[in-house]
């Protein structure tokens, strides 16, 4: 089988390829994402993609972390895309690996319109968003017949969260799923009860989703701050809320028993 990261030649401009790497486990890699890994030269990652992913690429690639943290990141966002660009007008394509999805809160859309618009070619290898890849591991059903026919993802850490307008977002036939929300837990718990949302609704906390040290920590709504605190929950963890986030206790008892047969 050919490499699928064509090969650099003098004068040519290389290829931008928006890989997902999905929520951990390199089990859940596209196979075209983990070809394009394996082939790749040039490697952009973020902190959070498992280790044993980025060891799938080949010995001499050039790795390049542009790990973020809350309030310390490696890279500006605008440093990252120019990266990006200045690698592939170099002649290299880059393999640019995102934990999840690269367009769902992975900043792929702005990396992709830098390049356009410098004429770097950019193309999407899509993953396995983080909300489905934690839900699913948990064994929570984000739509459920008896409890959900609407999701919402929002982000929980960004500019301005007291002023957004969460309201009908979470409740009766809704789930709700929060990225990055672990270090605002306390205030996005007190925001949606603000909204109307009952303080007993069910919420879960998916910490490490699809790995070895997964866990998932249940409670109601109102203890969600306690929950995150109590229990040191740190980042990558989703938070869901909604009826269906008490519904995978029995499922995941049952898929437990059966793997300890």
């Amino acid at each position: 089988m050919s490499n699928p990261v064509s090969r650099i030649s003098d004068g040519r401009i290389g290829t931008v390829f928006l890989v997902g790497a999905g929520p951990g486990d390199p089990d859940l890699l596209t196979l075209r994402a983990a070809r394009l890994l394996m082939g790749a030269r040039v490697l952009v990652h973020d902190g959070l993609v498992d280790p044993a992913i980025l060891a799938m690429a080949p010995k001499g690639c050039r790795m390049i972390s542009v790990a973020k943290q809350r309030s310390r990141h490696t890279m500006r966002q605008d440093e990252i895309n120019a990266l990006l660009v200045r690698e592939a007008l170099a002649g290299n394509d880059v393999v640019r690996l995102k934990g999840g999805d690269p367009f769902v809160f992975g900043r792929g859309g702005e990396e992709a319109e830098d390049c356009a618009a410098a004429g770097v070619p950019v193309q999407v290898v899509p993953g396995i968003s983080a909300a489905m890849g934690a839900a699913a591991t948990a064994m929570i059903p984000l739509t459920h017949r008896d409890a959900a026919s609407i999701v919402t993802f929002v982000a929980g850490q960004c500019k301005g969260l007291t002023d957004q307008n969460w309201a009908g977002l979470a409740g009766v036939g809704r789930t709700l799923v929060i990225y990055m929300g672990v270090a605002t837990a306390e205030a996005i718990a007190e925001k949606l009860m603000a909204d109307g949302l009952a303080p007993g609704m069910p919420v879960a906390v998916v910490e490490n989703a699809a790995r070895a040290e997964m866990r998932v920590l249940r409670g109601a709504l109102a203890g969600l701050g306690a929950v995150v605190a109590g229990n040191k929950v740190k980042s990558p963890a989703l938070i869901i809320v909604g009826e269906v986030a008490g519904r995978g206790d029995m499922m995941e008892l049952q898929h437990v028993l059966e793997v300890a047969k």
